[in-house]
């Protein structure tokens, strides 16, 4: 009997073993654990930098726009989706000024910026649906008019969950072309529009690139312009690398906003939270970021650009670019000369397409300048 418990035991003890280095052969294809939960922290950990008190809120938008057979989006579920919103304290009558994150960002990325814009703003940034802390229902979007749909609607279920009009629309990249078809639809909504480096304005065909055919043309170009048409985004690429996605953002994080910058560098502090931010809200479940094939051809040139919308053009705009900024100001400049309301270009030194993380200060002084009236 004592033999067979011996036995027993020193089978289970083998087992147990067997296990152990299974699970550490398995290790490396583990995924660092992310959720919505994850990502609030992460939020919460980087706006310890900001001075100003705010709230952070889960504002309801519904299952979809009113009267519409549509949910979030085309899905079979009829449950509430989510927009995370953080609003800052503000002086009391204060405008308010409602900031847009680009693709592949979310709110967080204005952290340095918060604090001087809520001395003059009621100030509110959300994550855009399908992001950040934001609800992410499966993107079954199949066109570009449904995918525009997809942010316009949503940040209109959110406008009026809010109760809010008459406020000032900030939007960045990805996240300033949303806000310009926005206006264009409800331009009674938005007082004045800042658009910071905006994609969208032009087309492949009127950009007329050689480098792009030339480079298209190649093996490399060929492989590119088939991942783009397949859907293949960053993201995809983080969450393929499981625990070594951190580290991956981390250099990204290091160079583009360190070595590289454009302007003043991160701290060391504001680097580290920044990077473990950056990397919550890219490893979460993929929902907005599959906008980008509908949004985009190869080269991030528009499929509706925003050109062809100038003479429709309702509402007083600022265009922000930094000196180094990878989008084209002189988009900007084609489309004010059809535009039938105030416009004007600004361009701030030492920034690159993140100004407004490349030289806060001077980014600021923009805004305020662009709200002068």
């Amino acid at each position: 009997m004592a033999e067979e418990i011996s036995s027993s035991a020193a089978s289970a003890k083998a087992t147990t073993t067997t296990e152990t280095k299974k699970k550490r052969h398995l290790w490396p294809l583990r995924w660092i654990p992310t959720s919505t939960g994850h990502i609030i922290a992460a939020e919460k950990r980087l706006l310890s930098l900001v001075k100003t008190p705010y709230e952070q809120e889960r504002v309801n938008i519904g299952s979809g726009p009113p009267g519409s057979k549509i949910r979030w989006f085309r899905s079979a579920s009829n449950e509430p989706r989510f927009i995370n919103s953080v609003t800052f304290d503000s002086k009391e009558g204060s405008p308010t000024l409602v900031m847009v994150h680009g693709y592949g960002a979310s709110q967080g990325f204005f952290f340095r910026n918060f604090d001087a814009l809520a001395n003059h703003f009621k100030v509110i940034a959300i994550d855009q649906l399908g992001w950040g802390g934001s609800s992410r229902p499966d993107f079954t979007c199949k066109s570009t008019e449904e995918t525009e749909a997809w942010f316009i609607d949503s940040f209109e279920e959110w406008r009026k969950a809010k109760n809010l009009s008459n406020f000032i629309l900030l939007g960045h990249s990805f996240g300033g072309y949303v806000a310009a078809k926005y206006a264009l639809k409800h331009p009674e909504h938005v007082q004045h529009l800042i658009l910071v480096g905006p994609a969208g304005f032009t087309s492949e065909t009127e950009h007329k690139s050689e480098w792009l055919t030339q480079f298209r043309a190649t093996w490399k170009g060929a492989i590119i312009n088939h991942l783009w048409e397949s859907n293949f985004t960053p993201q995809k690429l983080v969450r393929g690398l499981g625990p070594w996605g951190p580290d991956l953002v981390r250099k990204y994080t290091s160079a583009r906003f360190g070595s590289y910058s454009e302007g003043s560098m991160l701290t060391a502090e504001e680097s580290t939270l920044l990077t473990d931010y950056i990397y919550h809200t890219l490893a979460a479940k993929a929902s907005g970021e599959l906008c980008l094939k509908y949004i985009f051809s190869f080269g991030a040139f528009a499929r509706k650009p925003l050109l062809h919308c100038a003479s429709e053009w309702k509402v007083p705009t600022t265009f922000i670019y930094g000196f180094q900024d990878w989008m084209d100001y002189r988009g900007a400049q084609d489309a004010r000369k059809n535009m039938k309301v105030p416009c004007e270009i600004i361009r701030v030194p030492q920034g690159g397409h993140f100004v407004f993380i490349d030289n806060p200060s001077a980014f600021h002084s923009a805004v305020f300048y662009a709200c002068r009236k």
